[in-house]
C-alpha cells in the first residue's frame, strides 16, 4: 500500500478514535453532540474524495433537517428548504463575492497572454550575478505571476514546464528546485489580490481592503525569507545551485550600443550622454542616443511618480464630520437628525411647530438685536449653514492633510541608495536586460499595482479594482497578440468553472454554518474553550496550531469555510483583531498547500517534471519552505506592525 494512502487512512482513524472517545454513549446525545458528530463526518467525507462543497451541503441539510426534527417534527422539512434557498440567496447578494469572477477571469487571460517565459528569462539574466540565481529568478517570477493570476496550479505547472528543466539542466539540486517552484508558486493565495482574502473577509465580516493592505508586507517578507533561503543555500553549498556559465550570463548588443560602448562592461549613461552632445562621425543618430537616455531614465521616473503617488495619498484631507455633527446639534435646531455626516434639514411642519423660546446659538449675538430660531429656518437651510460653518472652521484649523508618516521617508531613502547603485552598475548589458523587462515584467507589474494601488488607496472597492483588472488583462493579452476568441472562450469557460465552484463553496459553507449552529455545536466548543482559562496567547497558539494541523489533510478553502465560522465568534471573547486573525490564518494556510499528503503543488509539478523525480524528493523539497512559513508566522506574531503597520496608516 503506497505510503500517502497509509498516511491519511492513519489520519482519519485517529480523527474517528478521537471522535468516539470525546462523545458519550449514543442515550446521552444532546443536540450539541450531534453537531460535532457532524465536524467529524463532514472531515471524513472530503479526506474521503467527495466534492467539498455538495459533501458540506448534503451534510448540512440532513443535520439540520435532524435539528428542526428535534424541537418539531411537522416542520423539519419545511423549515430545512427555507434555510436552504435563505442561505443561497444571502450568498448570491453578497456584495463582496463579485470579485471573485472578475480576478479570476484576469488571472486567466494573463496566464494566456504567454509572457512568463520572456519574464523568467529578463529576471534570471538581471539577477545572473547571485548566487543561486536561477531559483531567486524562479521565486521572483512565481511571486509576480501568482500575484497577477492567483492560480496555484496554473503557476507550478507552467514553471515546472519552463524553470524546472533549467535548474535540473544547470546542475541545481532537485530538491531544492522543487521546492522553490512550489513555495513560490502558493504565494498566489497570499499575496494580493487574493480569491482566499475574500473568503476570509466574506465569513469573518472584515473589510477586503484592509485584509489587502495588511497582507500585502507578510506576503512580501515570505517571498524575502524564500529567496534569502535559496540565496544562503547556494553560498553555503554551491553544488546545490552551481554558478551558470559566463555564455548564459551574457547579453548580445547591437551594432549602435557596440559602437558607443568601446568595449565591455562600460557604463551606460556617461557614452550615451557623450554620444549625445558629441555624436562621433559614423556613430548612431541622436535621436537613437535619445531614446536610450529615456529607456535608462525609466526606473527614476517610475520611482519619483510612485512615491509622488503614494505622499499624495498619505495626505489626503480628512472630513471631521465630528464638527459638522456638533455645530448641527448646537446651531442647526434640535430636530436636525445628523447619520455619518449628513444632516436632515427640518420639514415645514417642525418649523412651523418650532417653540418661540430657543437656545442662544454658540456665538454672542449683538446686543439689541433679535436671533432668529433655528427651527425657523427653510427646508434645507440647516444642513448649507452647518456645512458652511464646518467648512470656515476646517480653514481655519489648516488644511486638514495628515502628515506624512516617517516610514515613507525612509523608503525614500532607501529607493534613492539602490537607484545610485543601480546607475553605478548600469552598463550597456545591463540597458539590454532593461529593455527585455519593460517587455515583460513592467507591463504585468503595473497591471498589479494599478489594481492594488485603487484598492489600497481607496480609489476604488475590490470589485470596480477587479473589473479594471480584468480589462488591463485584455489589454495586456492583446498587446501580445494573443488577443484571440479561442482564448476569451477558454477563459470564460474557466473562470465560469472556478467562480461556480467557490460560490458552490459558499453556500455550502453556509448552510453547514447554520445547522452546526442550530444543533449547538458552536456553544458546546465555546464552552469547553472557555473553559479552558486560556490567556488570549494561548488561545492565539492553540489557534494556530489547529489550522497548521488542519493543513495536512486539508486544503485552504475547507479550512476557511468550515473551521473559520467556529473561531471567529471567540476572538471577541480574547479581545484578538479579527484582521489580524486573518492575517496570521492566511499566512499558516501557506502549508495547506505545502503538507503532504493533500499538497496539491506537489501533484501539480508531478504531472509536468521529468520521470527520473519522484514524489517523495519534491516533498522533500518543500519541508524547509514549510519551516520557513512557520517562521514568518512567528514573526508576525512577535512584530503585528508587518500587517497592522500599512492599514492602520491608511485607514485610521
Amino acid at each position: 500500500m503506497r505510503k500517502e494512502l497509509v498516511f491519511g487512512l492513519t489520519l482519519m482513524g485517529l480523527l474517528v478514535l478521537a471522535t468516539v472517545v470525546v462523545m458519550p454513549p449514543p442515550s446521552q446525545w444532546t443536540q450539541g453532540h450531534l453537531g460535532l458528530l457532524m465536524l467529524s463526518l463532514v472531515v471524513v467525507a472530503i479526506m474521503l474524495g467527495f466534492p467539498t462543497a455538495f459533501t458540506l451541503m448534503g451534510m448540512g441539510v440532513l443535520f439540520a433537517w435532524l435539528a428542526y426534527r428535534w424541537t418539531n417534527p411537522d416542520l423539519a422539512v419545511q423549515q430545512t428548504l427555507d434555510l436552504m434557498v435563505q442561505r443561497t440567496y444571502a450568498t448570491m447578494t453578497n456584495d463582496v463575492l463579485i470579485a471573485v469572477p472578475l480576478f479570476v477571469f484576469m488571472g486567466y487571460m494573463v496566464e494566456r497572454a504567454n509572457l512568463i517565459e520572456k519574464l523568467f528569462k529578463s529576471l534570471h539574466l538581471a539577477m545572473s550575478f547571485i548566487p543561486g540565481s536561477l531559483a531567486v529568478a524562479t521565486l521572483a517570477t512565481c511571486a509576480l505571476f501568482a500575484t497577477a493570476t492567483g492560480i496555484v496550479g496554473a503557476v507550478v505547472t507552467l514553471m515546472g514546464l519552463l524553470a524546472f528543466p533549467a535548474m535540473l539542466r544547470s546542475g541545481y539540486d532537485i530538491k531544492l528546485s522543487a521546492g522553490a517552484i512550489t513555495a513560490g508558486g502558493c504565494l498566489g493565495i497570499l499575496i494580493p489580490p487574493s480569491v482566499m482574502l475574500i473568503l476570509y473577509g466574506a465569513t469573518a465580516g472584515v473589510s477586503v481592503v484592509q485584509l489587502y493592505a495588511g497582507a500585502f508586507f507578510p506576503g512580501l517578507m515570505l517571498a524575502g525569507l524564500y529567496i534569502a533561503y535559496v540565496v544562503v543555500m547556494a553560498k553555503l553549498k554551491p553544488s546545490l545551485a552551481p554558478m551558470p556559465p559566463e555564455s548564459e550570463r551574457s547579453v548580445p548588443l547591437t551594432a549602435s550600443a557596440r559602437a558607443i560602448a568601446g568595449g565591455e562592461h562600460r557604463r551606460a549613461l556617461p557614452g550615451l550622454v557623450a554620444a549625445l552632445l558629441r555624436p562621433a562621425p559614423g556613430g548612431p543618430r541622436r535621436r537613437w542616443v535619445a531614446g536610450q537616455l529615456a529607456v535608462s531614465a525609466l526606473p527614476a521616473l517610475l520611482a519619483a511618480l510612485g512615491f509622488l503617488v503614494v505622499h499624495q495619498a498619505t495626505r489626503e484631507i480628512v472630513i471631521d464630520t465630528g464638527g459638522l455633527r456638533e455645530i448641527a446639534e448646537t446651531g442647526g435646531g434640535a430636530d436636525a437628525f445628523v447619520y455619518e455626516g449628513v444632516a436632515e434639514p427640518p420639514g415645514e411642519a417642525e418649523a412651523a411647530a418650532a417653540p418661540g423660546v430657543v437656545e442662544p446659538p454658540l456665538a454672542e449675538p449683538v446686543p439689541g438685536t433679535l436671533a432668529e430660531p433655528p427651527g425657523a429656518e427653510a427646508p434645507g437651510s440647516a444642513l448649507e449653514a452647518a456645512a458652511e460653518r464646518a467648512e470656515g472652521a476646517r480653514v481655519a484649523e489648516g488644511p486638514g492633510r495628515k502628515p506624512v508618516p516617517l516610514a515613507f521617508w525612509i523608503a525614500l531613502a532607501a529607493a534613492l541608495v539602490v537607484l545610485v547603485l543601480h546607475y553605478a552598475i548600469f552598463t550597456f548589458e545591463r540597458l539590454e536586460i532593461l529593455k527585455m523587462l519593460l517587455t515583460s515584467f513592467f507591463p504585468l507589474t503595473a497591471l498589479i499595482l494599478a489594481v492594488l494601488g485603487s484598492i489600497i488607496f481607496g480609489w476604488a472597492t475590490p470589485t470596480e479594482a477587479a473589473a479594471l483588472g480584468a480589462a488591463g488583462a485584455m489589454l495586456l493579452t492583446a498587446a501580445y497578440r494573443q488577443f484571440r476568441w479561442s482564448v476569451i472562450k477558454e477563459s470564460v469557460f474557466l473562470t465560469a468553472k472556478t467562480t461556480a465552484m467557490v460560490c458552490w463553496l459558499f453556500v455550502g459553507s453556509s448552510i453547514f454554518s447554520a445547522a452546526f449552529a442550530l444543533l449547538g455545536g458552536q456553544q458546546i466548543i465555546e464552552h469547553w474553550v472557555l473553559g479552558l482559562n486560556l490567556s488570549p496567547v494561548q488561545f492565539m497558539l492553540l489557534a494556530q496550531v489547529i489550522i497548521f494541523l488542519l493543513g495536512w489533510p486539508l486544503e485552504w478553502t475547507e479550512i476557511i469555510v468550515i473551521f473559520m465560522p467556529i473561531f471567529i465568534p471567540l476572538l471577541g471573547h480574547f479581545e484578538i483583531d479579527p484582521l489580524f486573525f486573518g492575517l496570521l490564518v492566511a499566512l499558516n494556510l501557506q502549508t495547506a498547500f505545502l503538507s503532504p499528503p493533500v499538497a496539491m503543488a506537489a501533484f501539480y509539478l508531478k504531472g509536468v517534471a521529468p520521470k527520473h523525480v519522484t514524489l517523495n524528493q519534491i516533498f522533500a523539497g518543500m519541508m524547509p519552505f514549510m519551516a520557513i512559513q512557520v517562521l514568518a508566522v512567528l514573526l508576525l506574531y512577535l512584530f503585528p506592525a508587518i500587517g497592522l503597520w500599512l492599514p492602520e496608516v491608511l485607514y485610521r
